[in-house]
């Protein structure tokens, strides 16, 4: 039996703190703080800290090197071990809680259903919100975590990393948020993992960007040893890990129709922190999404511009983004530097790049409105048809901007497309102008699309022209900087050449003021150049002159066209070209029918049809079908224009011409309809307006959706007709056929007489008279018959003094106003005026 100084021994043992006990078996193994420490491997400030109090609770790997170094037997290592756990339990620091919103989520309902749902039902451990720096990656983070907080059972622990500066440091602020203070760094990531343990937690790593290399070690290194842990990070660049979830925070929706301002979730930000601000933008949601479209819903430029309301109304702050995203600044001053500018947030990510990624980051400024990876290649690279290896190399850099949210990619049709947003963009191009290196990167952009308009050009009568068109219409915005720099440079041949590779994409999908405008200016340049320095020119130039002409007849401006098509003829002429030739006598025979000189157009399409059979040129021959078809009907020959029309029609399945097919289904179409037979003109022409729609044609959809509208007004189905006939108008309105637009209205003016309108019917009439007055052309011989009736109709049904008020109304309405719509019932012709 033990005596009773024994007993009091153990006693007070078992009784003594942690400290107190390693002190005392210390001192029983006569042993220094010194000594203890080399050979448990530890510093003697560690050992001098646990004796004191002034570190509690150590890890178990530190107290199994303690006792071996102490060679403790059980009991008293159990003893020990009891006491630092006594301790851990009710001196440890709790976790860091994720902070009190300080304002409220504004939309997002969709991002934080679909995150939250991937955490809380443990779909996977590791999930990163990734986006450029503004687009509001933190506020959902913190959304998110709250969210999902009741779903862990050990809570959810709260890491800011933004201030951090060095990557050593984001050990130690791990550490601390999960309330350890560690002894020793070298096993800082294990000792974290033996806290943690197999806790139910969620682990939030806010803002890794700058450090998201070390970010990525750690995580690896958890998710290994703590099989119950989740970790959910925001981050600018993903961490690259096995099993790593992604999650791309998208900008705030945006009002894309009228209809959508009120729900817009862009707009609902902007007006709360405008409110905040004081400012009430009731009444002046137009005004606010015009900015927030500018800022394309990126929610820390919304808040930036919002912020300027105090000095500024939101027409002006409108105005002012429309030239520069400089004045998105002023943030809170609580903020870091890179949340109290738009440019501080890119300048933020722009740091962390390498010298090869800046340099890319950069030159991909010069692309508008995205690029595919060859057109960043050929910049990149300054190679008109980059290699495997340039290619390679541009896919590197581009995945690694990508993956630092700096450029954004979207796939559509099996095509990968990259695109800067506008305020991003705009910091790349600053950038490149510092470098000096703006010029040259424009030059290769403008070379490579020049190449791609003209490579597009030869494919746009085959078969898989809707995919280049497509791809012609994706690229637009490059086009126009390509075409603008072209003429800012002078560069004449590429200028020539590039309009005249795209206007029979221009005419195709409707791009008539645009095209003809780039051909005018490039035709002039080149006309005020010396002989001698445009003397290899003469094929682009006759090319451009067909374009300018061609476009110039769309838009009915017949006098214009004729002279640039004469050019046109004389050139090819010259240069022994019987294709080019061939199309302008075509178009010449456009200009002709459409001026009423149906003789003229006839003989003009048959010398184009002869050149184009000495050629062989199948599809030239069934366009030269096409066009004498319709030159036969609308003088009123149905059985002549209903034979050419077929044989275009069965000409052009063969070969693959969408547009020629739709033309020629619209002919016979209107063929059948001016001869009674409704349904079958119906069946055809609905058939030539879904061709149309598919291809983009807008042309064919308007002339459809035209005839369509004659068939309805025929059966008596007034308003179908008027819906029909006014998609029309507003189609060829904008399109600038006036041509049309006169017979359109015509049209819409016996509806309004079947609908007992007459007034309206008369000012439909005056107006349509404006119109070919202008143009100097007659109602083409088909459509007289019907004109007379409802103008007859609609003199005998009102005063002659009424007639001619609303005619002379008509007259007097520029198209555009008419083209807005039918009016409702009980609005006469004054409503318009």
């Amino acid at each position: 039996m033990p005596s009773d100084g024994s007993r009091r021994g153990a006693d007070d043992v078992q009784g003594a703190g942690f400290g107190g006990l390693l002190r005392r078996h210390r001192r029983e193994a006569g042993l220094s703080q010194e000594g203890l420490a080399e050979l448990a491997g530890l510093s003697v400030d560690a050992i001098a800290a646990l004796e004191r109090g002034r570190r509690r609770a150590p890890r178990a790997h530190t107290l199994r090197l303690l006792a071996d170094a102490l060679r403790l037997e059980d009991p008293d290592r159990s003893r020990l071990t009891a006491a630092a756990r006594k301790e851990a339990d009710t001196t440890r620091t709790p976790m860091r809680q994720p902070p009190a919103p300080t304002n409220q989520l504004i939309g997002r309902t969709t991002e934080l259903t679909a995150t939250s749902r991937v955490l809380g039902q443990r779909i996977t451990r590791l999930l990163t919100l990734t986006g450029p720096g503004g687009v509001g990656k933190t506020r959902l983070t913190l959304a998110v975590a709250i969210d999902v907080g009741d779903s862990f059972q050990d809570g959810v622990c709260w890491v800011p990393l933004a201030a951090l500066t060095d990557p050593a440091a984001v050990v130690p602020a791990i550490a601390a948020s999960i309330g350890l203070h560690p002894l020793e760094s070298t096993r800082l990531v294990e000792e974290i993992a033996e806290q943690i343990g197999r806790s139910t937690m969620l682990l939030v790593l806010d803002n890794c960007s700058h450090v998201v290399a070390t970010v990525g070690q750690v995580c690896a290194a958890l998710l290994e040893r703590c099989p119950n842990l989740s970790i959910l990070a925001s981050s600018r660049e993903l961490l690259r890990l096995p099993g790593e979830s992604v999650y791309v925070v998208p900008a705030l929706s945006l009002p894309h129709t009228e209809d959508q301002v009120d729900s817009s979730e862009a707009v609902q930000l902007f007006a709360e922190r405008a409110t905040a601000r004081g400012y009430d933008s009731t009444g002046q949601l137009d005004q606010v999404a015009r900015v927030v479209r500018r800022l394309e819903g990126m929610p820390l430029a919304i808040e930036l511009a919002a912020a300027r309301l105090n000095v500024m109304t939101i027409e002006e702050l409108a105005n002012e983004l429309e030239l520069s995203f400089g004045i998105l600044a002023g943030g809170s001053r609580t903020a870091s530097p890179r949340q109290q500018s738009m440019t501080g947030a890119i300048e933020w990510s722009y740091a962390l790049l390498t010298p090869a990624e800046r340099d890319v980051f950069a030159q991909l400024s010069v692309f508008v409105g995205g690029w595919t990876l060859n057109a960043a290649a050929t910049v990149m690279s300054g190679q008109p048809f980059p290699g495997p290896q340039e290619r390679a190399e541009a896919l590197d850099l581009t995945g690694r901007l990508a993956d630092k949210s700096l450029i954004r990619v979207s796939r559509r049709h099996g095509v990968t497309r990259y695109y800067m947003l506008a305020v991003i963009r705009e910091f790349a191009a600053d950038r490149l102008v510092a470098v000096g290196r703006t010029d040259e990167a424009a030059e290769r952009h403008a070379l490579f699309y020049l190449s791609l308009a003209e490579e597009a050009e030869g494919h746009l009568r085959r078969p898989e022209h809707a995919e280049w068109l497509e791809r012609l219409e994706s690229e637009l915005d490059n086009l126009r900087s390509a075409m603008a720099w072209a003429l800012r440079t002078s560069s004449v041949s590429e200028a020539l050449r590039l309009a005249g590779g795209l206007w029979q994409f221009c005419s195709l999908h409707g791009h008539y003021a645009e095209g003809s405008q780039w051909l005018e200016r490039a035709l002039t340049l080149a006309e005020s150049m010396p002989a001698e320095l445009t003397a290899d020119l003469s094929a682009a130039s006759a090319k451009a002159n067909l374009g300018a002409g061609s476009l110039a007849f769309l838009q009915c401006e017949y006098d214009a066209a004729t002279v640039r098509l004469q050019i046109a003829l004389r050139q090819f002429k010259e240069l022994g070209d019987d294709a080019g030739t061939a199309l302008t006598l075509q178009r010449l025979g456009g200009v002709a029918r459409e001026r009423g000189d149906y003789e003229a157009a006839e003989d003009l399409h048959c010398e184009s049809y002869d050149l184009y059979e000495s050629l062989g040129d199948r599809a030239g021959m069934a366009w030269a079908h096409n066009h004498l078809g319709f030159v036969a009907w609308l003088r009123g020959d149905l059985e002549v224009g209903a034979r050419r029309c077929r044989k275009a029609r069965d000409a052009f399945r063969i070969v693959g011409d969408g547009e020629g097919l739709a033309w020629s289904l619209i002919s016979l179409g209107a063929i059948a309809q001016y001869g009674g037979e409704l349904v079958e003109a119906e069946d055809v022409l609905q058939e030539s307006l879904a061709l149309s729609q598919r291809l983009g044609y807008r042309e064919g959809v308007a002339w459809s959706l035209n005839q369509l509208g004659i068939i309805e007004r025929r059966r008596g189905v007034t308003e179908r007709a008027v819906h029909l006939l006014d998609e029309s108008l507003a189609e060829h309105r904008d399109l600038g056929d006036r041509w049309r637009s006169a017979s359109v209205l015509e049209e819409l003016a016996a509806v309004a007489q079947q609908r007992d309108r007459s007034e309206y019917a008369a000012f439909l009439l005056g107006a349509a008279d404006g119109v070919r007055e202008v143009i100097n052309v007659p109602v083409p011989q088909i459509e007289k018959a019907d004109y007379t009736a409802t103008r007859a109709a609609v003199e005998a049904a009102l005063e002659r003094r009424t007639f001619r008020t609303a005619w002379s109304s008509g007259r007097a309405v520029p198209l555009a106003a008419v083209a807005d719509g039918y009016p409702p019932p009980g609005s006469g012709s004054r409503a318009l005026i």
